[in-house]
This record gives C-alpha cells, sequence and structure tokens, in this order.
C-alpha cells in the first residue's frame, strides 16, 4: 500500500503489517456511550472520531482485567481486543449492562492493519471511511509518527517483528507479552501515559483505587525500554541486579526490549552502580521519551 504525500518529491512507502489474533468487541444502541462510560477506564467524552485510544476494564481491585483500543462507529463502539479474551469481555460486559439500551456482540477474528508514516492527505483510496475499512489514528504513539490502525482489511505484507520494532522503540506495551491480565494495575502498563484513563471523568470500576494511585504517585512498576549490547533474551526473563529482582523483559526486538520493572529498585541499582542483567546480558533501562513520569527521587528502603 502507498499513499500519497502533500509536499513535493517522490512517492513513498507506507510501512503497513497484518495484526493477527486480533477481535471486535462491538457495543451499540441508545446507552452505549452512558453505559461504557460507567465503567471502562477511558473517558468517551475526550474521544474524537477518526482516532483509536487505548482502555481497560478493571476488577475492583483496580487491575487489568480486559483490555482494548476503542474507537466510535455510527450507532456506537469498536472494542479492539485480544481475540482470546473477546468471549468472557463479552460476558464481563453483559454482567454490567442490567437494563441498558444496548447491544453488545462480537466479531473473532477481527481484520485489523497497522501502518506508520501516515499522511492525513493521503488519496481516498487510502484512506476507506466506511464502518468496515475505516483507518483511525493510533493515539498512543506520537502524532508525527503517523501511526494508524485499518479496520476490515487484509492486507498482504510483512509480519509482525516491524510493528513490535515500533512498539519497543516507542515504549508502548501490549497484554500478553508486556504484561499479565488480572495481574497489571493501569499505571504499571502506561494507560496513565497514553489516554488510557480519564481522571476527570466521573467513576468506574476500579475507580479509587487508580485514583489513589494517581494522587499519591505510589505507581512502582512500570514499562520502560531495554537496550543491551547484544541481543536480548526471551520475553520472560527475568532482569536482576547483585542478585535482586527487579523485573522481566516483555516484548524483544533484537537488543532492544521492553520491561516491566520496580523502578524504585531501578533507581537503587544505578545509584549504587550496580549491574542490571537480564539472562546475564548487561541492560540499559529508560523512560520512553514522550512519557512524564520519573524515577523516584529517593532510594528504596523495602527489602522484598
Amino acid at each position: 500500500m502507498r499513499i500519497r504525500f502533500a509536499s513535493s518529491g517522490p512517492q513513498q512507502t507506507m510501512p503497513t503489517v497484518q495484526l493477527n489474533d486480533r477481535a471486535f468487541v462491538l457495543v451499540s444502541g441508545d446507552d452505549a456511550e452512558t453505559f461504557l462510560q460507567n465503567i471502562i477506564t477511558t473517558d468517551l467524552a475526550m474521544l474524537a472520531d477518526g482516532e483509536v485510544k487505548p482502555g481497560a476494564l478493571l476488577s475492583p481491585q483496580g487491575k487489568i482485567l480486559f483490555d482494548f483500543l476503542v474507537a466510535r462507529i455510527p450507532g456506537g463502539f469498536r472494542l479492539d481486543c485480544p481475540a482470546e479474551a473477546a468471549s468472557d469481555f463479552v460476558k464481563r460486559l453483559m454482567l454490567y449492562r442490567l437494563r441498558a439500551k444496548v447491544q453488545i456482540s462480537v466479531e473473532n477474528p477481527g481484520l485489523v492493519a497497522a501502518s506508520w508514516n501516515f499522511d492525513s492527505t493521503s488519496s481516498a483510496e487510502d484512506s476507506p471511511s466506511s464502518r468496515d475499512e475505516s483507518t483511525v489514528r493510533d493515539t498512543r504513539f506520537p502524532a508525527a509518527l503517523g501511526v494508524v490502525r485499518h479496520y476490515g482489511k487484509s492486507i498482504a505484507g510483512p509480519d509482525a517483528t516491524a510493528w513490535n520494532a515500533l512498539r519497543v522503540a516507542n515504549g508502548i506495551p501490549e497484554s500478553g507479552t508486556d504484561y499479565a491480565l488480572g495481574d497489571t494495575f493501569p499505571h504499571d502498563a502506561l494507560l496513565d501515559q497514553t489516554g488510557g484513563i480519564g481522571f476527570g471523568k466521573g467513576c468506574y470500576v476500579g475507580q479509587e483505587v487508580v485514583s489513589r494511585m494517581q494522587h499519591r504517585g505510589t505507581a512502582r512498576r512500570r514499562i520502560l525500554i531495554a537496550e543491551g549490547a547484544s541481543q536480548l533474551p526471551a520475553a520472560g526473563t527475568e532482569i536482576v541486579a547483585n542478585g535482586r529482582p527487579l523485573g522481566a523483559l516483555g516484548t524483544v526486538t533484537g537488543k532492544t526490549g521492553l520491561a516491566m520493572v520496580r523502578i524504585d529498585r531501578v533507581k537503587d541499582a544505578v545509584d549504587a552502580g550496580v549491574p542490571i542483567t537480564a539472562g546475564g546480558i548487561e541492560l540499559s533501562l529508560s523512560i520512553p521519551d514522550w512519557a512524564k513520569f520519573a524515577f523516584p527521587q529517593a532510594a528504596s528502603t523495602e527489602s522484598d
């Protein structure tokens, strides 16, 4: 697939990859927005047409049960989620439906592809606007990267390696490889950084825990970008400093990867000059450039 840029010069190729193992949960009806607004982390009042935002449905204890990317469609919303979780996700939504005037259905599998270096001035044939072939901006990434998702299209192209490399380079995690559903707070997965939590909206499931973590600044586990001098070991490899566990690697592409780690323990190790390693490979860990959190200013005193 090619796109036409507004500036003069030769036509450029837009990298595009098919994303497998995705499903769409469709929520429509008169009460669709109110229904979702009252239970998910995303503030739908801030969701514009033509864009997709991250979000989650939490447990009452504030941990992510289901995560997704949500976009507006005629009459409702499309929640783009991992295919293996779609059935359980629908069942959970049905528990909250009560008397709300909503219809909930699932498309599994769901056709979705991702592109970057996308220009909004591309030709009409490259930017389908129908419900089944819509192109929406992925707001998790900096706008300058031009990352979009194409729905309802099957695109012949390379495997997901290039997509994973883009995610790693920009510190964008996804459940499964980078964090476990049912055992991760939204802050851990950077949903507070990528626009996946509406701190100004009303209550939703798990909201009290998330708000408390935000106001107290108690988020200690975070996704960081890991870099090594050589090929990094596989996802799931434990990250340690002087025998003390810090976390584990997630998605790995060559010498770089994502890592879910305790940032207080990373701070301790860096301040003490202790090497941080995974599978014997020394790592440097950094916060994504766009993120607004920082390492703790005081060293941790915890021994666990």
